[in-house]
């Protein structure tokens, strides 16, 4: 059943993401209005057939940035343009099929009950997930843990997340990373930082062979390096935010008892 919302809607960036990405804009659809779709300077002729499709489905938006600029410069586009037409909360999920479509109610309905939260998914993977992918994030959530005193960060790497608009806005606006890969372990050790409370929600997800339409632009040296000075800056970030951190820690345990 098709939910329709005038705070909340789903953001789906997407550059070069095969034909998968017809069926993830028809899921996504099915359950919820509106749903935007930012197609990052796409050449794989993607972009042409969400604006057909976009021509008859008033709840569907399409809007195509000139040149390639990265998953976050598109959510970032998606964020400005969301905070323009009023929207408070945007569900942000990969266009290439890997994100479950069903659980968009339950993430919505959980960022409706926690406005000020953020509703992260904690990934459930199938027996055919690449064991590379499934192993080295545990890498990257340690740090993003470490980073953040262990604030409740289910998994840094899954992009399938209720964000709150403002607030991430404000994040990306003062800083000039977070444009690439890197956008959604920065967004979520940065949004702690400033106090937003992870949530978070299981949701199952399934990496699709190149003989099932399954496109991947993930590349292991280039996107570790990356992760990697990403890691080195937040550690610096986290030094200085040191006392502010262990103080809201003490405060959060005085608040419990």
């Amino acid at each position: 059943m098709m939910t329709v919302s005038n705070t909340h809607l789903v953001l789906i960036p997407s550059y070069n993401p095969g034909a998968r990405v017809y069926e993830t804009v028809r899921a996504a659809r099915r359950y919820w209005n509106p749903v935007w779709v930012v197609v990052d300077g796409s050449t794989d002729g993607s972009a042409e057939g969400l604006l057909a499709m976009a021509a008859i489905d008033t709840g569907l938006r399409v809007m195509v940035l000139p040149r390639n600029q990265g998953k976050g410069a598109a959510v970032l586009y998606g964020l400005d343009q969301a905070a323009a037409a009023g929207y408070s909360h945007v569900l942000t999920m990969d266009s290439d099929g890997q994100h479950p479509a069903e659980r968009i109610p339950a993430f919505m309905t959980a960022s409706m009950q926690q406005p000020a939260a953020m509703i992260l998914g904690m990934p459930e993977f199938d027996a055919d997930a690449p064991a590379l992918r499934v192993q080295g994030r545990k890498v990257s959530n340690w740090w993003a843990n470490l980073e953040t005193l262990w604030a409740g960060i289910g998994d840094s790497l899954f992009g399938f997340r209720v964000y709150p608009v403002e607030p991430l806005r404000r994040v990306m606006r003062h800083q000039p990373w977070m444009r690439h890969f890197d956008f959604d372990p920065e967004a979520v050790v940065r949004l702690c930082w400033r106090g937003v409370r992870p949530v978070n929600l299981p949701a199952s997800v399934r990496y699709y062979r190149p003989d099932e339409g399954g496109v991947s632009h993930f590349r292991y040296l280039r996107d570790n390096v990356l992760l990697t000075w990403m890691h080195t800056r937040l550690f610096a970030g986290f030094v200085l935010r040191l006392p502010v951190l262990l103080a809201r820690r003490v405060l959060g345990r005085k608040n419990q008892t």
